[in-house]
């Protein structure tokens, strides 16, 4: 069974009990940073964010079927108050659990259902990386924090003008550097180009240092719309195969030269840091 398998099979025995990503990764047999990043690329989301739909989808259940003492339904869900469970109820449903006693009906409701566990287990067909010494580099361009991935397409559209107008650009590739992640499953995504210094950053550019690092890269040569398989291939299948470890640092996919951002073909590899 995969880690994500392993996760998605504790949570969902435990998901009302007081559980951490500490205990969900060593249930997987992996780090905590790992256990987040292949979590996110198998699930679509956090692993705090799936757990808190679970336990709020449950609740709403018992609430739809008339549950007399909305508190008692709250400390099951692992709300410590009545004020929390609502806040958080009308975050996830767009209405306060009063309502949906009341409303007697689950119609509407966009639950969270139990994943399945042999979807986290679907192969994905891996060709095998080199593993190389990565250069210090320095990456200028736009970056934006989130707790999914479906926003970077949109990014790259607004980054894409950028491209070769960008003071102290090195060379004509671009680069998705994923960093500064959290155990909430939050990280910062920038679409990036190498440069010399950042003496001369454009307005509302971030930038980002990278250290040397060693690196497993992976070829991506499907079209860039499925990336998505090969991120999750990486961190479900290779890396717990491998023996290799993650090393705690930015991740990146790297577009060459040729990368066609219009028909989203062209050479793309998936640089991962991994410990010697």
């Amino acid at each position: 069974m995969t880690p994500v398998g392993k996760a998605l099979w504790y949570i969902e025995s435990h998901f009302n009990e007081a559980i951490s990503l500490e205990d969900i990764a060593g249930v997987a047999g992996v780090s905590r940073f790992h256990m987040s990043r292949a979590f996110s690329w198998a699930m679509g989301q956090s692993i705090v964010t799936y757990i808190r739909g679970r336990r709020l989808t449950e609740a709403a259940r018992k609430l739809a079927g008339g549950a007399p003492d909305i508190l008692s339904v709250a400390l099951e869900a692992s709300y410590n108050s009545h004020e929390a469970f609502t806040r958080a109820f009308g975050v996830q449903f767009g209405m306060t659990p009063e309502v949906l006693r009341v409303q007697g009906t689950l119609e509407n409701l966009e639950l969270v259902e139990p994943s399945s566990m042999s979807q986290s287990a679907k192969k994905t067909k891996l060709e095998n990386p080199r593993l190389v010494e990565g250069k210090p580099l320095l990456v200028a361009g736009l970056s934006q924090r989130s707790s999914d991935n479906k926003g970077m397409p949109a990014q790259w559209q607004r980054f894409g003008p950028y491209l070769g107008n960008i003071p102290g650009q090195v060379g004509r590739k671009a680069y998705g550097v994923l960093y500064n992640g959290d155990d909430s499953g939050n990280i910062d995504y920038m679409c990036g180009v190498e440069v010399k210094d950042f003496s001369d950053l454009l307005a509302g550019f971030a930038s980002l240092r990278i250290p040397a690092q060693y690196y497993a890269v992976f070829p991506h040569r499907e079209h860039i719309s499925t990336i998505h398989s090969t991120w999750m291939g990486i961190f479900n299948e290779w890396i717990p195969a491998s023996g290799h470890e993650l090393a705690d640092g930015p991740e990146f996919e790297l577009y060459g030269e040729d990368f066609d951002g219009v028909k989203g073909i062209g050479t793309v590899e998936i640089w991962v840091p991994i410990k010697k």
